[in-house]
């Protein structure tokens, strides 16, 4: 068994491996990102200190509830991670935006939210390989900036008045869109590169963001939270099932039908009994002694005694007259000995339906009086 499974608990082993390193890694580098708290690579508090020195306040909340409460005509709410949030959250999310009349700015923002969140934007599926890319549009902030680490999901718009920034193959990498009513604007940030700490001091990185966040005199850091409770109504339950991502029940389907086709092609093939010649010849005598050894080891004297006296009767059983069938019954075979031998009918029975021995040499003792006995009756 083990050499038939040891290929795929050693695969079975590697892949729980790779996979805990990988988690380890991914936790390693990406604790704290895009959080202005966190002071990792992928942390952003230098960012939200260079705010500070420039009297931009930087409150960081959690809930969809506290950011459209926090959201004014002269604030920045900037979220981080829009694609976490709910369709219920994106609508909710963008009637405070269109209300508040500030600047939002969407970081990352995939096909999932932007659709719903700045309307008329299109996430493209093929995302920028280049990180540094020329502004080339006439939006202020980013001609200042000059070139900046974008890159990231690409975007397309059908909106006329919107400043399409930073091009990766002729496709804009950054937004911005006028608001309808006036008052307000909507900037859609491909890659969140430039607000990462260790990314901050490269190329125009500082001066966009500073640009970008730094319009208004309060910046709202929205960070979602999955503690969030406006991700869904109360009322709606979900079971077990319904919390697993379809790929994990495709996933399970497809290890299932790889099981059962594994068992037909492994299963015991039954058909008829087809009698084959043993490649060599074994004599008797050494299976009767092979046995005997096994029976000895095992301490089986009792199995060995009843094998002996079953043997016996069946042979007896003719030799006295009576048919072989009726050879373990004491009632038939025990007067038919008795009446040829002239012997002790209870003696007999000791002898042949008698209870196991109680040690070797009583079953040697067995044995010698089963051939004496047999000996007897086919004496002429």
């Amino acid at each position: 068994m083990w050499t038939r499974t040891r290929g795929i608990t050693l695969a079975v082993v590697l892949i729980l491996a790779a996979a805990v390193a990988m988690a380890a890694v991914r936790s390693t580098t990406r604790h704290g990102e895009l959080d202005p708290r966190s002071a990792d690579p992928h942390g952003s508090h230098a960012i939200a200190q260079l705010l500070a020195d420039r009297g931009v306040s930087t409150r960081v909340v959690t809930t969809l509830d506290s950011a459209r409460t926090a959201a004014g005509p002269d604030t920045t709410l900037l979220v981080a991670v829009p694609d976490l949030l709910t369709e219920r959250q994106q609508i909710q999310l963008h009637q405070a935006i269109a209300a508040s009349r500030g600047r939002t700015v969407l970081v990352a923002a995939g096909s999932w939210s932007v659709e719903r969140l700045a309307p008329g934007v299109t996430a493209d599926p093929v995302t920028s390989s280049r990180t540094t890319l020329a502004p080339q549009c006439p939006l202020l902030e980013a001609q200042r900036a000059g070139s900046a680490d974008a890159g990231g999901i690409r975007y397309t718009t059908t909106r006329l008045d919107a400043d399409s920034c930073y091009p990766s193959q002729r496709l804009a990498t950054l937004l911005r869109l006028p608001a309808a009513s006036g008052g307000g604007d909507t900037v859609v940030l491909g890659a969140p590169d430039i607000l990462y700490n260790d990314r901050l001091d490269k190329q125009g990185n500082a001066s966009l963001a500073l640009q970008l966040l730094g319009s208004r005199p309060h910046l709202v850091w929205y960070l979602p939270s999955l503690s969030d409770t406006s991700a869904a109504p109360a009322d709606d339950q979900k079971n077990f099932l319904d919390l697993l991502p379809s790929g994990w029940l495709w996933g399970a389907l497809q290890l299932f039908i790889a099981a059962a086709l594994a068992a037909f092609w492994r299963a015991r093939r039954l058909g008829p009994l087809v009698r084959e010649r043993l490649p060599v010849a074994i004599r008797a005598s050494e299976t009767a002694e092979g046995r005997a050894r096994l029976y000895r080891r095992a301490n089986a004297r009792d199995r060995a005694a009843t094998a002996l006296r079953s043997v016996t009767r069946t042979r007896l059983a003719p030799l006295v007259g009576i048919p072989v069938t009726q050879a373990h019954t004491p009632e038939a075979l025990l007067p038919a000995l008795s009446a040829h031998l002239d012997g002790d009918g209870q003696a007999l029975h000791s002898l042949l339906f008698g209870p196991p021995p109680g040690d070797d040499a009583a079953l040697i003792a067995l044995t010698d009086q089963l051939d004496a006995l047999e000996r007897e009756v086919r004496r002429p």
